[in-house]
C-alpha cells in the first residue's frame, strides 16, 4: 500500500514505478497488509509448510490468501476478502469435521490453528497455536475414518530392483515393512490402498508414476531426503523400540524397508506430536507366506469392490461379512485379501509351541523358527475354531451378542495413548472392559487350539476397568472442560468445590428475600449472566427506594442492575469454585487418560483377540445360515468341488434358482479344463466360482458346496474380460495380452489359473493361434490347475494331444427358435456359439438378426473352412499342420 501510494503522489517522471508495483506477485501484495493478527497467521503458516491452515477466529475457522482460494474451490465456500486485498474464506467451527473430511479426501494436509486462551480474558491479541495436524494417512478420529476399512500411511524407498515399503495403520498401531520387487510394487500398494504415501524428494517423481497407476491413487507427500537417510531412519526405529538392532523383529538391518519404516515413524511423530506408544512392534510381511493375488485378480474376482460401480455391495466381502464389530470387519478384509498359503507362518496371536500364551508374538511378529507353522496347519486351526462355533449354537449366539456391544478398542486406545481421547472415548473403553469377563468365560475350556490361545491372551484389565467405572459418569459430556464427567464421591476436593458452586441457588434465594424485606421492593430480583455476573435488578419505578450501598452495574430500558459488596464477594466465591471444579475435573480426566495410555499394550492385544473372535464367529454364522461345509485340505495338487455354489450369486438370486456344479481338477480327471458354451450360459460364473471357493478355503472359511477337497495353491491368476485403457495407450487386446503374459511368466505348478477368453481382440487366425499356444504352454511348461472358458471350439481338438486337458461345456437346450440355458457343466465341447440367439435376447432388431442368419447360412453353405472356421463343426481342423507340442516337451 505504501509503494502504491508513493507512486501515485510522485511527480509524473516517477509514475513509471506504478505498473511494476501493480504487477507484483500476489504473495507480495498480500504481505502489504501486516496486522498483528495476519502476522500471527503467517507465522503459523510458515511453521507448517505445504499445509492448508485453518485459523480460528471466534466462532469461525478462516483461511487466507492461496489457502482461501483452495478452500473455496474444494469446500464450496464463498470467497471474500479481508482489508479488500487478502482473499478469505471460512466456515463455522462446529462444522470442522465435515470440512476436514472433504479436504483429506482431496489429498490435502491440514494444520488447525486454534485459540488457546479465552478471548474475553485475553489482553490484546488472542493467543493461537497449531493444536492439531491432520493428513490423509495420520487420521485417528472416528468421524473421519471408515470403521470397516484400514487407513494406511505408507513410505517407499527405492533400492535397486527392490523397493523398501513400510505401512502403518496410525489409528491402531499396526506397523509392517517388507522389501518388494519393483515389478510387484503396484500390486502390493493396490492391496494396501494407502491414503497417503511418503517419498524422499529425490525419488518423488518416480514414485508418483507408480501411484498414478493405482485404482485409487493416494496423496503423495514429499519429505526431505535426510529423513530417508539410513542412519537417521534406523536411529529413529532404535529409539522408539528401545533396541540396538531389529534382527529380533525378523529383519536384516541392511534391508531397505527399514529406511522406509524409520522415515514413516519420524513423519508420524511429527504429525501426531506424540511418542506413539501404541506402535509396539514392526512386523515383517513375507509375501510368500500368503496366497498371492495381484490387482487384476482382486478386481476380476470382485473381492472387495464390484466391477460395475466400484461399490462394496455385490462383492465377495459384502457377501461373507457377518462381523458385528468394526475391528472384526477390518480383520476379515485382511484375511480375504491375504489368505494363508502353504508356507505361511503361525496364525495371529498364537502362543508358544508348548501351548502357553506369549503376548509378544503374533502371526507376523518376530521371526523365530521354533514358532513357525505351515500354512495348512494354520488354516486347519481356523477351520477347527469355526467348526466348534458352528456345533455350539449357544456359544456362537452369546459370543456374537456380547461382541456386538464392544467398541472399536484399538482406535479408542490409540487416541488415548496419543492424547486425543475425549471423555466419551474413555467411557466406551470402560463399557468394553465390562464385557470382557463374559466373553472370556464363553471361550474358556474349548477344544479348538486357536480358541484356547485367544482365551489365554484375552486381557481383562480389571484394575483399569475399576478405575474408569469409579471415576466416569455413565454418559459423560463431549468436552473434558465442560465439567460433569466425574462421579460424585470420586474426589473429595471436587465434591467440596461442586457443593460451593451448587449452593448458589439457595444462597441467592435467601439473599433475594433478605433484600426484598430490607428495601420493601417486592419486584426486586437477583440474576446472573456470563457477561455481567450476579446482579440485583430493580425497575425505574422503585428508584427512590434504592439503598445507598447499591452500586449501579448496567442500565436497561425499564430497569437498572446493581451490585453490592456482599453479592460481589459471593460471586467471586461461586465463580471461583465453579472454575476450579471444572479445572479439577479436567486434571482428573487427564490422569485417567494417562492411565489408559499406560496400558496400551494390554488393551491393543485384547482388541486383536476380540477382532479374531468376531471373524471366527462371523464365518461360523455364515456357514450355518448358508449351509456351508468344511473343506478338506490335502497335500496333492487337486481341486475337488461337488455341488459348488457361487458365494455371491446364490445370495442375490431368488432362493433355489442357482444351479450348483462340480469341479474335479485331478490327475485322473484332468488338471486343465477347456470350457465352451454360449454367452450367458454360466461359463464365467463357474470359473470364478472355483477361484473364489479356493480363496475362501485358504482364508479359513467353510464353503458353499456339498463336498470339497483342496490342495493349497500359492497364487491365483485371472484373465477375465478386458477394457480399453486409452489413457495409458493400451487397447483391449493389449491389456488382454499383458495379463496373459503375467500369468505365463509367473505361474507355478502350484498355482490356479482362470482364463475367460484369450485372443478375442484380434483376427480369428491370430486369436485361435494364441489361445492354442497358451493352452499348450499351461499344460506342458507350467502344469498348474487351470480353467479356460472360450468360444474357440477349435481348441477342443487339443484334448487329443494333451493328456491332462479335458473338454467341458455348458448345457443348452433348443426348442424351436428358442434356447434354454441350463447353467450345468458337463463333459464334452459345445458345437455352436448361439451368438444370434443371444443377440435376440439382448434386443437386437429383427432385421439385423434376419440378415445375420442369411450370412451365417451362406458361409456354411460355401464351406469357408480356409477363410473362417465353420461354427457348427465340432472338430474344425483350423490348424492341421501343428505338431502335438509347440514346446518340444512331452507331457509327464
Amino acid at each position: 500500500e505504501y509503494q502504491l501510494l508513493s507512486a501515485l503522489l510522485s511527480p509524473r517522471s516517477t509514475l513509471r514505478a506504478l505498473p511494476s508495483a501493480l504487477r507484483a506477485p500476489r504473495s507480495t501484495l498480500y504481505t502489504m497488509s501486516t496486522t498483528p493478527m495476519m502476522q500471527q497467521y503467517r507465522d503459523a503458516k510458515a511453521r507448517h509448510p505445504g499445509m492448508l491452515l485453518l485459523f480460528r477466529m471466534g466462532d469461525f475457522f478462516e483461511t487466507f490468501e492461496e489457502d482461501a482460494e483452495t478452500a473455496a474451490k474444494v469446500l464450496g465456500l464463498t470467497l471474500t476478502s479481508r482489508d479488500k486485498t487478502i482473499p478469505m474464506a471460512g466456515f463455522p467451527h462446529h462444522s470442522l469435521e465435515t470440512h476436514l473430511h472433504k479436504l483429506l479426501h482431496a489429498g490435502y494436509r491440514v494444520a488447525i490453528c486454534d485459540q488457546v486462551e479465552d478471548a474475553a480474558l485475553a489482553k490484546g491479541l488472542v493467543k493461537r497455536e497449531v493444536t492439531r495436524v491432520v493428513t490423509p494417512g495420520t487420521i485417528t478420529e472416528d468421524d473421519l475414518l471408515d470403521p470397516r476399512q484400514s487407513n494406511h500411511l505408507a513410505a517407499l524407498y527405492p533400492a535397486g530392483h527392490e523397493v523398501g515399503v513400510a505401512w502403518l495403520e496410525v489409528s491402531t498401531g499396526i506397523f509392517h515393512a517388507a522389501d518388494i520387487a519393483g515389478a510387484r510394487l503396484a500390486d502390493e500398494l493396490a492391496r494396501l490402498a494407502p491414503a497417503e504415501c511418503l517419498a524422499a524428494e529425490k525419488n518423488a517423481s518416480v514414485i508418483a508414476e507408480v501411484l498414478e497407476k493405482l485404482p485409487a491413487p493416494p496423496a503423495l507427500t514429499q519429505r526431505p531426503d535426510w529423513t530417508f537417510d539410513a542412519a537417521s531412519s534406523k536411529s529413529a526405529l532404535g529409539q522408539h523400540f528401545k533396541v540396538a538392532t531389529l534382527t529380533g523383529f525378523g529383519f536384516d538391518d541392511a534391508q531397505p524397508c527399514l529406511v522406509a519404516a524409520g522415515a514413516l515413524l519420524l513423519y508420524a511423530q511429527e504429525m501426531l506430536k506424540s511418542e506413539l506408544a501404541h506402535i509396539r512392534r514392526l512386523q515383517p510381511f513375507a509375501s510368500n507366506k500368503v496366497l498371492q493375488l495381484d490387482e487384476v485378480t482382486r478386481r476380476s474376482l470382485e473381492l472387495t469392490r464390484t466391477l460395475r460401480d466400484g461399490g462394496r455391495e455385490g462383492s465377495l466381502l459384502a457377501a461373507v461379512d457377518r462381523t458385528v464389530t468394526s475391528m472384526g470387519a477390518r480383520l476379515l478384509q485382511d484375511w480375504l485379501l491375504a489368505p494363508l498359503a502353504d508356507s505361511a507362518g503361525r496364525t495371529a496371536l498364537q502362543g508358544r509351541p508348548d501351548g502357553t500364551a506369549d503376548p509378544q508374538y503374533r502371526a507376523d511378529g518376530p521371526a523365530d523358527p521354533s514358532y513357525e507353522k505351515s500354512g495348512r496347519q494354520a488354516i486347519e486351526q481356523r477351520l477347527d475354531a469355526v467348526e466348534e462355533l458352528i456345533q455350539t449354537q449357544s456359544l456362537r449366539d452369546e459370543l456374537r451378542r456380547a461382541l456386538s456391544d464392544v467398541h472399536d478398542l484399538p482406535r479408542l486406545v490409540t487416541r488415548a495413548s496419543t492424547g486425543r481421547a475425549l471423555p466419551r472415548d474413555l467411557s466406551a473403553i470402560a463399557r468394553t472392559l465390562r464385557l470382557l469377563p463374559r466373553i472370556k468365560a464363553k471361550v474358556t475350556s474349548r477344544r479348538a487350539a486357536l480358541l484356547q490361545t485367544l482365551e489365554s491372551q484375552l486381557e481383562l484389565c480389571p484394575d483399569l476397568r475399576e478405575a474408569l467405572d469409579a471415576a466416569l459418569v455413565e454418559d459423560p459430556p463431549l468436552s473434558p472442560r465442560e465439567g460433569g464427567l466425574i462421579r460424585p464421591g470420586y474426589s473429595a476436593e471436587l465434591d467440596e468445590l461442586r457443593d460451593t458452586a451448587r449452593g448458589g441457588k439457595e444462597w441467592i434465594a435467601r439473599f433475594q428475600a433478605q433484600e426484598i424485606q430490607r428495601t420493601g421492593i417486592n419486584s426486586l430480583k437477583v440474576g446472573f449472566n456470563r457477561v455481567f455476573g450476579y446482579y440485583i435488578e430493580i425497575t425505574h419505578a422503585h428508584a427512590a427506594k434504592i439503598p445507598t450501598d447499591y452500586q449501579r452495574k448496567q442500565t436497561l430500558k425499564n430497569a437498572e442492575r446493581y451490585i453490592t459488596p456482599e453479592l460481589k464477594e459471593y460471586e467471586e466465591k461461586v465463580l471461583s469454585a465453579e472454575e476450579k471444579s471444572h479445572q479439577r475435573e479436567y486434571e482428573l480426566f487427564l490422569a485417567l487418560r494417562d492411565q489408559v495410555g499406560a496400558q496400551t499394550h494390554r488393551l491393543l492385544q485384547t482388541g486383536e483377540v476380540l477382532a479374531q473372535l468376531d471373524v471366527l464367529a462371523s464365518l461360523a454364522e455364515l456357514a450355518v445360515s448358508r449351509q456351508y461345509i468344511r473343506p478338506k485340505l490335502v497335500d496333492e495338487p487337486v481341486l475337488i468341488l461337488r455341488d459348488g455354489r457361487h458365494p455371491v450369486l446364490e445370495q442375490t438370486l431368488p432362493a433355489g434358482t442357482f444351479v450348483p456344479n462340480d469341479a474335479r481338477l485331478t490327475a485322473d480327471d484332468g488338471t486343465l479344463w477347456l470350457i465352451t458354451g454360449p454367452n450367458m450360459s454360466g461359463k464365467s460364473t463357474f470359473i470364478r466360482q472355483v477361484a473364489l471357493l479356493t480363496l475362501m478355503a485358504q482364508m479359513g472359511s467353510f464353503l458353499p458346496a456339498r463336498e470339497a477337497a483342496i490342495g493349497l495353491v500359492d497364487r491365483i491368476f485371472t484373465r477375465v474380460g478386458a477394457s480399453d485403457e486409452l489413457s495409458r495407450g493400451q487397447s483391449t487386446f493389449m491389456v488382454e495380452m499383458t495379463e496373459a503374459a503375467n500369468i505365463l511368466n509367473n505361474a507355478t505348478p502350484r498355482s490356479l489359473v482362470i482364463l475367460d477368453e484369450i485372443g478375442r481382440g484380434t483376427s480369428t487366425y491370430d486369436g485361435v493361434s494364441l489361445a492354442w499356444a497358451i493352452t499348450e504352454f499351461l499344460h506342458h511348461q507350467i502344469g498348474c490347475r487351470a480353467l479356460f472358458a472360450t468360444h474357440y471350439h477349435e481348441l477342443a481338438q487339443l484334448a487329443e494331444t494333451l493328456p491332462n486337458l479335458r473338454n467341458y461345456n455348458v448345457l443348452v437346450r433348443e426348442w424351436q427358435e428358442d434356447i434354454v440355458f441350463l447353467h450345468k457343466i458337463a463333459a464334452g465341447s459345445a458345437d455352436q456359439s448361439y451368438g444370434i440367439h443371444v443377440a435376440r435376447l439382448a434386443g437386437v432388431p429383427a432385421e439385423v438378426l434376419g440378415r445375420a442368419k442369411e450370412v451365417l447360412a451362406q458361409l456354411e453353405a460355401h464351406h469357408l473352412d480356409k477363410e473362417l472356421p465353420k461354427p457348427r463343426r465340432r472338430r474344425s481342423s483350423i490348424l492341421p499342420e501343428l505338431q502335438p507340442s509347440l514346446f518340444g516337451k512331452e507331457p509327464t
